[in-house]
């Protein structure tokens, strides 16, 4: 998938993109243990709070290059 970006975006658009995934993906895990630690399990509004911290984790990842 990244090489198909980076053969339409260019090579830094394509590891720029791959970094945000990752790191958003890491935010959103951290996220899901803390809860899962603090309320002994998750709900929707847990899942919820997780997409959306994953998805503005990626944005603000995307735009700092």
């Amino acid at each position: 998938l990244l090489a198909a970006a980076g053969a339409a975006l260019g090579p830094s658009d394509a590891l720029r993109a791959g970094l945000a995934v990752a790191v958003a993906a890491g935010a959103a895990d951290l996220l899901l243990r803390r809860c899962v630690r603090r309320f002994g399990g998750v709900t929707g509004d847990v899942f919820g709070g997780v997409a959306e911290t994953a998805a503005t984790t990626a944005l603000v990842v995307m735009s700092l290059g």
